[in-house]
């Protein structure tokens, strides 16, 4: 394969197989310059301007560490410009320059003092616990299998995210409901009108309007929970809006919850492929568990891409840039650059050093929740190992259809000595 072969504005690039697309990063590492892509077509919008591609980790870590060169308010998670509305509602930090972009990271960082982490590390162990418990006893009650997704992997996260923020229980189905339409991408799966962007808003206001609603809650009688820390956290005495803590709060739903869902499942489906690496972490996991967590979101790298947006005229490497030229920072093709990692396509659960850049690259910008992330995902696999030994992948993953997150909708798995697992 060439690098101009390759044409990462093309949806269909994105649900290619998962070795065509490395294949195709690694001659796009290996040739000259940042290549300029298409933007993809959307309906109701005029085409774009098109945007360049990072894809070396050199390079994309120098973007990430000078924000006053590439700025990520101009839309940080879309190629397209989206309209003033859609920033209201997924305006988040993640998509905001300094000094607004400062301010909230530091009281959001206030939210999450040692006791409150400490706290939601006990209560990530109580919910793992349950969710395996409850997978376990699905499969047993039907021929023995169950989706790994559905039934493990995305409950966790998000569950996590509701007890953290204080939503109450009779509200997370909504919280769920509206977190797969924002992380659809086009799947039809989950996007059925004929309006997925009306689809995208909808989902945002509604996720805003209920964590207005609560901040509302919050203000009058504060609780121990981390929206509470949040309504009532300054910085130079300034506080966040209730609109600044709902935006927030779908970032939570949104990178807090994907990266963990996906990174257990191309975990679980990593270690299918080569057994030896479940035989090992299994075996080890005090021992393992350290390297392993940051291996399983290197090699899975959950989010395709992250936008910056040029804001004067500098160079990337050796290559000019522009004012104005939209830069895709390509996290899958980064996280197997072969001048950083050895053989970059195999799930190593011993490889030390990891540079990986799963969380964001070094800089302003990287995942606030990554010290919570990890610890999921350690303790994921520590209760599968504890409480699934037996578990076996029986069928293919059933991929998610985005261009933004390497997402994986089900993973068909079953207990051994099962129906469902003789039959695989």
């Amino acid at each position: 394969m060439t690098a101009s072969s390759v044409d990462l504005g093309n949806r269909e690039f994105w649900a290619a197989p998962w070795a065509q697309r490395y294949e195709a990063f690694a001659a796009l590492r290996a040739g000259e310059g940042l290549p300029l892509f298409a933007e993809p077509e959307f309906p109701g919008f005029p085409p774009g301007p098109g945007f360049r591609a990072v894809t070396r980790h050199a390079d994309v870590e120098h973007v990430s560490r000078h924000p006053d060169l590439f700025c990520s308010g101009r839309g940080a998670v879309s190629i397209l410009d989206l309209p003033p509305e859609a920033g209201e509602f997924f305006g988040s930090l993640i998509s905001m320059d300094a000094p607004r972009h400062t301010k909230i990271r530091r009281i959001a960082a206030q939210a999450f003092t040692p006791r409150r982490t400490e706290a939601l590390l006990d209560d990530v162990t109580r919910v793992a616990r349950s969710v395996i418990a409850s997978a376990r006893a699905k499969a047993l009650a039907g021929d023995g299998s169950f989706d790994l997704v559905g039934d493990v992997s995305a409950p966790m996260p998000l569950l996590i995210i509701c007890e953290m923020m204080g939503i109450p229980e009779s509200r997370r189905d909504e919280v769920f409901a509206h977190s797969n339409v924002i992380l659809a991408g086009d799947d039809p799966e989950y996007v059925t009108s004929d309006n997925p962007l009306g689809d995208y808003l909808a989902a945002g206001a509604g996720l805003s309007a209920l964590m207005t609603e609560l901040a509302a809650r919050r203000e009058a009688r504060p609780t121990d929970d981390v929206t509470s820390a949040l309504v009532h956290g300054t910085v130079d005495g300034e506080r966040l809006t209730h609109q600044e803590i709902a935006s927030f709060f779908i970032l939570l739903c949104v990178a807090g919850n994907e990266t963990t869902r996906n990174a257990i499942t191309h975990g679980v489906w990593g270690m299918h492929r080569d057994p030896a690496q479940w035989e090992l972490w299994s075996g080890d996991v005090e021992g393992v568990t350290p390297t392993a967590v940051d291996e399983v979101v290197r090699w899975a790298s959950p989010i395709n891409w992250m936008r910056r947006t040029v804001v004067s005229d500098t160079t990337v490497g050796d290559v000019p840039v522009s004012a104005g030229d939209k830069l895709l920072l390509v996290y899958g093709a980064s996280n197997r650059d072969s001048s950083v990692f050895a053989d970059p396509e195999a799930l190593d659960l011993r490889r030390s050093p990891n540079p990986h850049q799963g969380f964001g690259a070094h800089g302003p910008h990287f995942c606030l929740g990554a010290h919570l992330a990890r610890r999921e995902i350690a303790v994921m696999f520590r209760e599968l190992f504890a409480g699934m030994r037996d578990l076996r992948v029986v069928g293919e993953p059933d991929r998610l259809r985005s261009i933004f997150v390497n997402g994986i909708k089900h993973l068909p798995v079953a207990l051994a000595g099962t129906d469902a697992a003789r039959g695989a």
